[in-house]
């Protein structure tokens, strides 16, 4: 059994990760723990508080007792508000906090982006257009050309847990661009699991979402590889060789 180990901020979008689960197969589990978000806000003070060190080693014992072999902060904005460094800080505090590897959403989209072999990219941001570049920002850092981004301007994640199938993918096509190669979708306050087959083949390309991920990361911190073709291309190709 691989225990994965998620900190998820407030309650909006977790349901994709009970479903994700099922679709892993009987030997992963996926434990899920609640974080203080304090003022829910897509504005950048507000992020930045919601992934201070406090916030988050608050939810690592509960982790560390279920035995988590890896852990993942499940939030994009509350990692790349504080830019490359910053994520990089958060992220070391809190593999010293749980005393197993640890990562965030918004590394998780950079490593998947290359399992995918995407260097080209659009975003499709349920966040304010501030914010929403901050996002573009990290993706530079991390060696990615982003050729479009689209802003909902969205203020709180309740809202955004709210959206429909029928909403996900108007972002989604809003985004994409003929030369992106994959289009991400940077919220775990959306549900994106279920509609994962559906956006792939609208769009024609790898769709990468928030919380999908998010759990790939977890995998891959636990050297873990797994086929489950309903979570999207990410999970079902080998390896892309970059060169």
């Amino acid at each position: 059994m691989t225990a994965l180990g998620f900190l998820y901020p407030g309650h909006s979008g977790e349901d994709d990760y009970p479903r994700m689960e099922q679709l892993l197969g009987s030997d992963i589990r996926v434990d899920l723990v609640h974080t203080d978000i304090g003022e829910d806000a897509h504005r950048v003070d507000a992020l930045r508080e919601m992934g201070s060190p406090q916030r988050l080693a608050a939810g690592m014992a509960e982790l560390r007792s279920a035995g988590a072999e890896a852990v993942v902060w499940a939030c994009t904005s509350g990692s790349f508000v504080h830019g490359w460094e910053g994520a990089q800080d958060q992220v070391r505090d809190l593999a010293t906090t749980a005393g197993v590897p640890a990562s965030s959403t918004s590394f998780a989209f950079a490593h998947a982006a290359a399992e995918v072999g995407a260097r080209r990219v659009a975003v499709g941001a349920t966040y304010p257009d501030e914010v929403a570049r901050l996002f573009e920002e990290f993706l530079g850092a991390a060696g990615l050309d982003v050729v479009a981004v689209v802003s909902s301007g969205v203020v709180t994640a309740a809202e955004v847990g709210r959206w429909t199938e029928s909403e996900v993918l108007a972002l989604a096509r809003a985004a994409d661009h003929p030369s992106a190669e994959a289009v991400l979708l940077p919220d775990t306050a959306l549900h994106t699991v279920a509609h994962l087959p559906l956006l792939e083949k609208e769009l024609g390309k790898p769709v990468l979402t928030a919380n999908q991920v998010t759990v790939w990361e977890a995998l891959r911190l636990t050297d873990r590889r797994v086929n489950a073709p309903e979570l999207g291309t990410l999970f079902r190709r080998e390896p892309v060789v970059q060169t």
